[in-house]
């Protein structure tokens, strides 16, 4: 597995205080965060996106992943075109998708399937061309990927170097799904898989990120389902602790990397 690290916790810092921040986390590359307000934005990402590749292979990293704003679901889209040329030139390898959610007026479940399956289409051939699989990642709440069986019912009968699944931990451990057998399910289109761990309190909606071994998250048994399913991508650290400096950020996913090498090293 290779580890990275999710950057949105990270805004503020250029791509040189990026690099120094996950080589004091001690990870092999970066969960790129490209949206407005960060260095590399869909805007700049044709000449951004390459140089900053370029950059990061020279400190020993890697970005084997993007993650694009939360409305980045049209693949006519100049943005989509741009990402993904952008992308393919700096040979990232996967690209995480926005979020497409369910609404009870608007046809009903299988007709929005339908209509995110002709998008995906779209996201495919951009794939193909470009290089970069697309991903969609697993989110509790009404997302349409809120877990391993809504995810492949997108998914499925899509070529898995093209689409892709980002099964995310923290977010299948409050969906109702065991991890082994979320996993499971979705290693045909197994793509990354995020690790980060999640609670719940009285009366909360959806789930709140804690710290790793403090949440619902089971993972003695994640690790042992990788490692039976040979899992050999890249592992995103989201390390999603709101409202911390950046400082702070660094030293918790130091501490998140750490908590799982342990874990590994048993």
């Amino acid at each position: 597995m290779k580890f990275i690290m999710f950057t949105k916790h990270l805004e503020g810092l250029e791509i040189p205080e990026i690099i120094t921040a996950l080589q004091a986390v001690g990870v092999e590359g970066a969960d790129l965060c490209v949206r407005p307000g960060y260095p590399v934005n869909p805007e700049n990402a044709e000449k951004e996106l390459p140089a900053a590749a370029k950059q990061f292979a020279e400190a020993g990293l890697s970005i084997p992943l993007v993650t694009t704003p939360g409305d980045f679901l049209e693949p006519t889209s100049e943005d989509a075109v741009r990402v993904y040329a952008a992308a393919g030139q700096a040979g990232v390898e996967n690209i995480k998708l926005g979020y497409w959610h369910w609404h009870a007026d608007d046809g009903g479940y299988w007709s929005q399937v339908d209509s995110i399956r002709k998008k995906l289409d779209g996201f495919a051939n951009l794939s193909e061309k470009y290089g970069p699989r697309t991903c969609i990642h697993n989110h509790s709440g009404t997302s349409m990927g809120l877990n391993s069986c809504a995810v492949m019912n997108l998914v499925k009968g899509f070529n898995p170097q093209h689409v892709g699944v980002f099964s995310d931990t923290g977010h299948l451990s409050i969906v109702g799904e065991p991890i082994n057998m979320a996993l499971d399910i979705v290693k045909s289109h197994l793509a990354v898989i995020a690790f980060k761990d999640l609670a719940r309190s009285p009366g909360m909606k959806g789930g709140k990120v804690v710290r790793m071994g403090k949440g619902f998250v089971d993972w003695e048994t994640t690790l042992d389902t990788l490692k039976a399913l040979d899992y050999s991508g890249p592992v995103s650290f989201h390390s999603e602790y709101g409202g911390e400096p950046v400082d702070s950020v660094v030293d918790l996913a130091r501490v998140d990397v750490r908590f799982i090498r342990a874990l590994m090293d048993k």
